[in-house]
């Protein structure tokens, strides 16, 4: 086999790797935080829901795209849905290495919170949030931490596919359920932690009429699936043919949501059970995902018998999540390279020094990457979208015959996937304009200035530059990515 032309050795070698794609920090600190605002089982309730209407289809849908064009994402979408848009390609893999760049800082901050752990940093008493702000705002450490956390994702991507990739695919998703299962148990088992157990399967009939929770468990699963994201359309290429498309999909899309679960069972009955009062409990859930980890989180882990173990398990977590995401992220950049004629090993170790470059402005000031994670983050719903529209074009009932349910494949997808893509574009749509109101009323007098950290102004400010640019270069695109099929054919 050429260094170029790898697969994933086996289904299940394919299956860890994709699981551990969608697996993320989001599962871990954004669904505790989501589910305990919006009602707990009903937001559990919601959220499986739109795992089945969104996230499945998208996630079936790029690995048709991918397995049948065998190409990154520009090629990918140039071959399937003609090369005059390319630029579509090249704007899913530039908003997911976009989100790569800040990425990799969020993980160097989960490594060095181990490191913290390691060295017993959380007992009572101690000044947690002192402890924050003196690493967050010190460049060199937060620099040096994101540096390692592409360091290790270069370790493993330049191992290849097999080697790398799916080999740390399988030590990962079996360690990280059994570390989460293990802080669950502990967490359930504190004196007071009913509470947390309520607040996450407790259903409250008015959440579930209520408009906001279900935009916030079809945004939870648009997040936390990785659908239309281009990253199942990457790992779709280093699969082979008698790997199914559709029972692959259902399994990946649930298995996040159970390690979702686990973690709210892990981090909710926590800060409940320790925390001093009601109200500390519900400023913890309040303070956002790096106020909740970093911050109450670890002073929490300082009231708990145990705490040392405790913290170092979840910090472990968070890391392992976030380098299993980064992966999938970084390797959307190699495929990239790799369908424009670069050797595989040249393409990682370009994709991680530009990553590690362009990640440090990030690094560097965290309202800097507030601003790209939320731009970026919104632009995921964009991306999603075009998937459909692929789908779309191409013709869904020919890639539901065709490349979903071809030969081999023992579950077979029924008429429900043509419906569901027809009504993704408008469910994303919906949530698109949610968000943007919710950036309006938040801030009426600012939201249309593009120099704003969190405003609808700089989402499209930076949309339209990007935009622009792609839709010029398409012809370019279509060279440098889709070389072989520049030569064969001109436009459709």
């Amino acid at each position: 086999m050429s260094e170029n032309k790898q697969f994933f050795t086996n289904k299940l070698g394919f299956m860890m790797a994709a699981i551990a794609m969608a697996v993320g920090t989001g599962n871990i600190w954004r669904f505790p935080r989501m589910a305990a605002a919006n009602g707990g089982g009903s937001f559990l309730i919601i959220l499986i829901i739109a795992v089945i209407v969104c996230s499945v289809p998208l996630l079936m849908s790029e690995m048709a795209i991918g397995r049948k064009t065998r190409k990154g994402s520009v090629g990918a979408m140039g071959d399937f849905m003609g090369s005059r848009y390319s630029w579509m390609g090249a704007w899913m893999g530039f908003v997911c290495i976009a989100i790569m760049f800040y990425y990799s800082v969020v993980a160097g901050w989960t490594i060095k919170y181990v490191i913290f752990a390691l060295q017993g940093k959380f007992t009572q008493g101690s000044d947690t949030m002192a402890l924050w702000e003196a690493f967050s705002t010190d460049p060199k450490q937060t620099i040096f931490y994101h540096f390692v956390a592409m360091a290790v994702t270069f370790g493993i991507l330049y191992q290849g596919v097999a080697k790398g990739i799916e080999r740390y695919s399988r030590f990962l998703m079996p360690t990280l359920g059994i570390l989460l299962l293990v802080g669950a148990i502990r967490a359930v088992t504190l004196p007071g932690a009913q509470q947390g157990v309520q607040y996450l399967f407790s259903i409250d009939v008015s959440y579930l009429a209520n408009p906001r929770t279900w935009l916030e468990g079809f945004t939870q699963a648009a997040w936390s699936t990785g659908a239309g994201w281009a990253l199942l359309m990457t790992y779709a290429i280093y699969t082979r043919k008698q790997d199914g498309v559709g029972s692959s999909m259902f399994v990946v899309a649930y298995a996040d949501v159970l390690v979702a679960i686990i973690a709210g069972l892990a981090i909710l009955p926590t800060i409940f059970a320790l925390a001093p009062n009601t109200e500390y409990a519900h400023a913890a859930l309040e303070a956002g995902n790096v106020g909740m980890t970093f911050i109450y989180m670890s002073e929490l882990f300082g009231l708990m018998p145990g705490g040392f173990i405790m913290a170092l398990f979840f910090f472990l977590c968070l890391a392992f999540a976030a380098i299993s995401s980064l992966i999938s992220q970084v390797e959307v950049g190699v495929a990239n390279m790799v369908t424009a004629g670069w050797k595989r090993r040249r393409a990682v170790l370009f994709t991680c020094a530009a990553g590690f470059l362009c990640g440090i402005p990030s690094a560097y000031s965290i309202d800097f990457l507030n601003n790209q994670d939320f731009v970026w983050g919104v632009a995921l719903l964009i991306s999603g979208m075009f998937t459909a529209i692929a789908i779309m074009k191409y013709g869904v009932e020919k890639v539901r015959v065709e490349e979903i349910n071809q030969a081999g494949n023992k579950t077979n997808i029924g008429r429900w996937y043509n419906v569901l893509i027809y009504i993704n574009p408008i469910i994303i749509g919906i949530i698109f304009i949610w968000l943007i109101y919710q950036s309006v009323v938040s801030d009426p007098e600012n939201w249309w200035n593009p120099f704003k950290e969190a405003s609808t102004g700089t989402m499209f400010f930076q949309w339209i530059i990007v935009l622009v640019v792609l839709l010029l270069t398409n012809r370019w695109l279509l060279r440098f990515f889709n070389p072989d099929r520049n030569k064969k054919q001109q436009d459709n």
